[in-house]
């Protein structure tokens, strides 16, 4: 069992940033990948950015060059600085772990509002 709890969320103003944080405990020396993903209110929940345990990471195409995933193993946590936030970015934004083969996990969410 992996548990995975966000903090960091909160309102900024168009152009601002953010960084959100994703603190995982349980079994963390199983997890394999970490991610951020992110729901708007009527959409899909849609995957933001991800990272290896090798650190490779991966972006939507929609946050490329504002957003940067990070993740530090040794305090089981990973991160999403968000910069340059735009008025599409505002959802819900969850913390998501893969432990292999196929076990995910979720945390609970926190809020980034964007608005002048």
């Amino acid at each position: 069992q992996v548990t995975l709890v966000e903090s960091g969320g909160g309102l900024v103003q168009p152009g601002g940033s953010l960084r959100l944080s994703c603190a995982a405990s349980g079994r963390v020396d199983e997890i394999h990948a970490m991610a951020w993903y992110r729901q708007a209110p009527g959409k899909q929940r849609e995957l933001v950015a991800g990272i290896l345990r090798d650190s490779d990471t991966n972006y939507a195409n929609s946050v490329k060059g504002r957003f940067t995933i990070s993740r530090n193993n040794a305090k089981n946590s990973v991160y999403l600085q968000m910069n340059s936030l735009k008025p599409e970015d505002p959802a819900v934004y969850y913390c998501h772990a893969m432990v292999l083969p196929a076990t995910y996990y979720w945390g609970q969410g926190t809020q980034v509002t964007v608005s002048s």
